[in-house]
């Protein structure tokens, strides 16, 4: 419910200082977690906001990757101001050292020795980073270490 408050607060803010970017990617975000909030059919935990606020931040990412691929700038520019935007409503983003801590302290509860335990380790890994790290630089981080098993 903090979020949504917030969001709220950042709506009003954007409005008055005529931020029309803004504006426009907050109400998209506050419209999602609203709408997250009546299928669930109450308010969200901390954790589902955060899995909102991811769900919305990795879209755009894979959007952006599109429109490098088709080379359109002008959409590129415009989506990464959208996720420096969404990037304030989510959690501090642990960094590439830190996850392959955490992967490799994994590695060392579960036991796994080889690629074969990739499934076990991931399914262990990811619950630990929810919304901290992208399951692209987790899922890099896991196969590199049992490659070095």
């Amino acid at each position: 419910m903090a979020l949504l408050k917030q969001l709220s607060t950042d709506m009003i803010s954007a409005m008055k200082n005529r931020d029309k970017e803004t504006l426009g990617v907050v109400r998209m975000l506050k419209a999602a977690v609203q709408n997250a909030q009546i299928e669930a059919g109450h308010d969200l935990t901390p954790d589902e906001e955060v899995a909102v606020m991811s769900r919305e931040y990795k879209q755009r990412k894979e959007s952006l990757a599109e429109f490098e691929k088709a080379g359109r700038q002008d959409l590129v520019d415009k989506t990464n101001a959208e996720l420096k935007i969404v990037a304030k409503y989510m959690p501090k983003q642990l960094s590439a050292d830190d996850v392959l801590k955490i992967v490799n302290d994994t590695i060392a509860q579960v036991g796994a020795t080889s690629m074969r335990d990739f499934g076990k380790v991931m399914g262990a890994v990811m619950p630990k980073v929810k919304g901290q790290a992208d399951g692209k630089v987790v899922n890099q981080a896991v196969k590199k270490a049992l490659s070095n098993k």
